[in-house]
Order: C-alpha cells, then structure tokens, then sequence
C-alpha cells in the first residue's frame, strides 16, 4: 500500500462487514444567488418557478415509488411522507411568503426556509423527531436542483460493486440504488433512525453513518473497510487488516444467520426464566419486519406518525382502520398503543402552531391531549373500536407524572367508552391500561400509579434525561446522559419492586432495551419485558438465552454497590466478554460507551 491506513469513527447502523473500493458521491452544494425581486411580475415569476420545481419534485418522487426495488416496497412510505414535507407549511407555505413579501428569489427564500426548518428540528429533545430534519433538507435540495437546473446524482456511474460514501443519502437516492453494485454506505451525516440507517437495515447492507469527516477523507478508488457493527472505517488497510477483516466477515455472517434462525423461540434463560421480548414499531409496514425477527408482542406502537406531516388531521375513521389493521395483523399477539406522544410544536398544519421555549418540559404528550380534548377522544374511540374484533390491545399513557393526571385521563377514558355504548358500538371493555414511567414523580408515586394501572413501561430515553436533568441536543452536557448511572438504575429498581409487589408486569421500552450490552442488567432488574427496534430481537434473544438469572442478579446486587457509571461499564464489559464470548468478539463493548457525535445522543 502507498499510504498509511487511516481509521475513522461512525454510527454503525446495519451490521456486516464490507470490504471494497470507495464511490465518493459528488454532492457539491448547488450555488445559491441573492437577489431582491424589484416588480410584481417578478415575484410571480419565481411563485410559479418555485411550484414548478415542487411540482417536478413530486413526479420524481412518484416515479420512484412505482419502480422501487421489492425489498423495499415496505418502505415506501418514506417517499410518501417526502411527497407530504413538500407541501408542509413550514416548507412550501414559509418559502412563498418569503419571495412574496421579502421579494426573495426563489432559491434563496428556500434556502431560509430550510434554514429555519433546521433550527427548530435541532431544538427538539425527540432523537427520532430531530432526525426527521434530514427528510427535509433531502426534499429541500431535490427542489433546488430542479430551481438551478442540476442534473440527478451519478449513481449510475457505479460500474462495479462499490462502497457508497456520501454527506448522506436521501430515500429516493437509495430507492435508485443499484443494489447489487452496493456493499455498504456510509454518510457524514445522519442518526440511528435516521432513513439511510433504516433503509440500510431493511436491505442488511452494512452501513455507518454520522461519520463525518468521511467525504473529505476517503477518495474515490480507496479501499476500505466498513464495519457496521461498531462503526470502524479503515482507509488502505494493511493486507493483515484485510486478512483478519475477511475472517471476521465469514464468521459475523454464519453467526447472524445462526441466531436469526432460531429468533423465533422464546427467550429462556439457562435456568429456566422467561421474558418477553416485543417489537416498538411507527408503521403498519414494519409488522412484517417485526414478526420475521421474533417479536412476540409489539410492545410500543407510535401512533403519532399518523398526525404528522398532514394537511388535514386524521380521522377517527382513518385511525379506526389503521389501528384494526394493527391488531389483525398481529393477532392473537398483544399490541400496546401508545397514545398521541406529540408536542405542540411538532404538530401538522391541521393545528395551530405553539411556540415553546422548552419543548421537553411542555406542552407534549399526555399534557397535550388534556389540552385539546376532542383530539385525544377521536384517538381513544379508535383504538377502542379497534379492540373488538382481536382483543389483543393494550393502551398506554404516555408522560404520566402523577395520580391525578392519570385519574383524569382514565375519565376521559371511560367518558369514551359511555358514547360509544351509547351508540351501540362493540369494544374490548377489558382492554389494559398502562402508563409510561419517564418522569421521577412517576418513580415516586409508582405505588399509587400501580392501583390505577395494569401495567408499567418505562421510557428509559426520558427516564435519563429528566432524573440527570440532561438536554440531549445540548452538546456541552449530551456527554453526561448515561443509562448506567447510579441513579437510573436505582429508579428502574424501585419502579420494579414496587410493580410486582402490587401484581403488575414492567416492560422497559427505551434505547436501553435493545442495547446487547445492557441485557444482564436489564435481566438482573428482573424486568418482565423488553421492547425495541426489530432488527435487535435476534441479539437480544440470543443473549437472554444464554444469560442466567442467578447470576445477572449477583451482578446488578454488586453493581447497585458501584459509585459511578464509570466503575459500573468497566465491570459489566469484563462481565459480557467473559459471559458472552461468541457475541462480543463481532461487536465490541466500547463502542457502545455513549457519545455525541453531530447531534445525537448514541445510547
């Protein structure tokens, strides 16, 4: 090799082990002139060029959903949604605004537009919210390239199979893909559920995003080698690297095949305990992802995409039909469904716009829904009308910060219920009700919670940030958001204790659930069960079949003894390489140390 091998770091995102020569995609940013419109007839000039262009901007996006590749027609819903943000207000409705009554050309008015767009995105303690603000930049530079004339991206240039490397890769970028020319993506940009990371799961194309520097390093022609698992690019590796990479690669994929074949039983451990281990899903298209990877359960269905990125707010017919679709889908296997899980200002353009200065602790989720009534009963009467059919629904409160909030919304609850007997509608009258435990009061009043409850689930994402105080995009304090800090782990200890003493079961349906890592801590708590992303049910299962009970809980006992979070990661990755020898030789402990990178709180 000419040059020394360099290495750098990203999210991985799908694993696998890729090894082949780099395509860098050229994304230079397109020039954006200023210039102030001095007529009417130039303003209604650039109008019509900026609706042209959206206009254009769609058929595009049409185009390729009617020839998009079969193993992601399931994912087809992302290129829907692109069609929707092209229309949103904060996009189409803002950008004209701007050219009318600033005179803005059109380029430049998108561009503010989109600037804005990001800004708010960016204040959002939503991981998966903030994530959606790439969606908008990809819709926004598909509408700029039709404003300056640029041509598409050179995919079709690929001649040979290639590893991607891009500032990020837009959904209808990857829905053109030559996917049998792909060995794996890596972009500079973008999260874990970002749709590039998504898409590359979807399509079990090794892929690390968030890396970067990546487009400025590598060079079209480098070789290099991409692993998904931990997020490790190596440039013109040494032929050792290249040796040992190739082992490593054989080996990782007999090992995923062999787990992923047997994720269907359930999840006993060596002496004999078992937990549940279920699916959090967003959209109907991601049933089938869930069951093939051996979810038994969803446990956490997010039922606030259906609200977002819309002209027009839902129906309760539009709802009842999505959410019977669910629980057929899924029958005779349960389907929690947690209620609208929004803030304010993450809302469509069917409601009035709130400004808030802290989002986190606002006006959002449960608070939200006591707010605007009528919405959260169109929500209930669905999922309600939903249950008669399967009875395999379970609904859940989202944000619960004490008795009195849960009281007031199990009322509107059984107002809901009174109508639709009224009516004379059939619905599951047994249905269970839970709530979120993501706020320290919850913790302190569980035992209260636990009379008014049929279960627990703890949110472990909010549960972190609001008992360390911690804002997740703030980037001088992301660093401190730790889910093994002493205190987070004493809270999910307490909530529990206090759940089983009063007979009810916990579930834990954060990031932290489908973390490897974190699995003999989580089965030491005792929790009842774990709820995550579909594609981390194999591992999971896996290595709660390979755990004992007995011993994960010798280790929590000792670890609850632990000052810091520190002294607590040092012992549980002794603890993980010793146990679980056959698993953490592909994925290494450290690079599940959390870390901020571009944004994102990785946990």
């Amino acid at each position: 090799m000419d040059e020394m091998p360099r290495t750098l770091s990203g999210f991985g995102v799908s694993p696998g082990i890729a090894i082949g020569k780099a395509f860098l995609v050229d994304q230079s940013h397109i020039r954006i002139p200023f210039h102030t419109l001095t007529s009417d007839e130039q303003v209604a000039r650039e109008c019509a060029r900026f609706e042209d262009a959206v206009a254009r901007t769609e058929q595009d996006l049409e185009a390729i959903k009617q020839s998009i590749h079969p193993d992601l027609k399931e994912h087809v819903h992302i290129l829907e949604a692109h069609q929707l943000i092209l229309r949103d207000r904060l996009l189409y409705d803002q950008t004209l605004d701007f050219i009318r009554k600033e005179r803005l050309n059109a380029l430049w008015a998108l561009k503010k537009s989109l600037n804005k767009i990001t800004e708010l995105f960016q204040s959002m303690e939503d991981e998966y919210i903030r994530n959606r603000v790439t969606d908008v930049s990809n819709v926004g530079e598909q509408v700029m390239r039709h404003l300056a004339g640029r041509k598409a991206k050179a995919f079709d240039e690929i001649r040979e199979r290639v590893i991607i490397v891009a500032q990020d890769i837009s959904p209808a970028d990857a829905a053109q893909i030559q996917l049998e020319k792909t060995l794996g993506f890596i972009t500079d940009m973008g999260g874990r559920t970002s749709h590039t990371s998504i898409i590359a799961r979807a399509l079990g194309i090794p892929a690390i995003v968030g890396a970067e520097r990546a487009t400025r390093a590598i060079r079209t022609g480098d070789l290099l080698i991409l692993d998904g698992s931990n997020g490790t690019i190596l440039i013109n590796p040494t032929e050792e690297q290249i040796s040992f990479y190739y082992e490593l690669q054989d080996a990782l994929e007999t090992y995923l095949k062999e787990i992923s074949r047997k994720a269907h039983l359930p999840a006993c451990t060596q002496d004999g305990h078992k937990i549940n281990v279920e699916a959090n899903i967003e959209l109907l298209e991601e049933v089938v992802a869930a069951k093939d990877h051996g979810a038994e359960a969803i446990g956490l269905y997010r039922t606030e995409f259906s609200f977002m990125n819309r002209t027009v707010q839902p129906t309760e017919e539009e709802l009842y039909h999505e959410y019977r679709e669910l629980a057929e889908l899924m029958a005779p296997l349960p389907v929690t469904m947690r209620t609208l899980d929004l803030g304010a200002e993450k809302m469509g353009r069917w409601h009035p716009r709130i400004d808030q200065q802290n989002p986190a602790l606002g006006l959002r989720a449960i608070r939200l829904c006591l707010r605007h009534v009528d919405l959260f009963k169109t929500q209930l009467r669905a999922i309600l009308r939903a249950s008669a059919s399967t009875r395999n629904i379970r609904l859940m409160f989202p944000l619960i910060s004490g008795v009195g909030e849960l009281k007031r919304t199990k009322a509107i609850l059984e107002e809901v219920k009174s109508e639709l007997r009224s009516e004379g509608r059939d619905f599951d009258d047994k249905m269970p009700v839970g709530v979120m435990i993501e706020v320290p009061s919850a913790v302190a009043v569980a035992d209260m919670l636990a009379e008014e409850a049929d279960f627990f689930s703890i949110g472990t994402n909010d549960l972190i940030q609001y008992t360390l105080a911690i804002d997740r995009v703030n980037e001088h304090v992301a660093h401190l958001f730790d889910p093994l800090h002493p205190a987070v782990l004493r809270l999910i200890r307490q909530v529990v204790a206090t759940a089983h003493k009063a007979g009810i079961p916990v579930t834990v349906c954060g990031e932290m659930a489908g973390e490897p890592l974190y699995v003999p801590i989580l089965l030491g708590l005792e929790l009842d069960c774990l709820s995550m992303n579909p594609q981390a049910i194999p591992r999971v299962k896996n290595l709660l079949r390979r755990a004992q009970l007995s011993e994960c809980r010798r280790f929590v006992a000792e670890a609850l003894k632990m000052r810091t979070a520190a002294e607590i990661r040092e012992a549980l990755q002794d603890m993980v390489l010793r146990v679980f020898p056959e698993e953490f030789k592909f994925f290494d402990p450290e690079a599940l140390q959390p870390k901020y990178r571009s944004g994102e709180q990785y946990v």
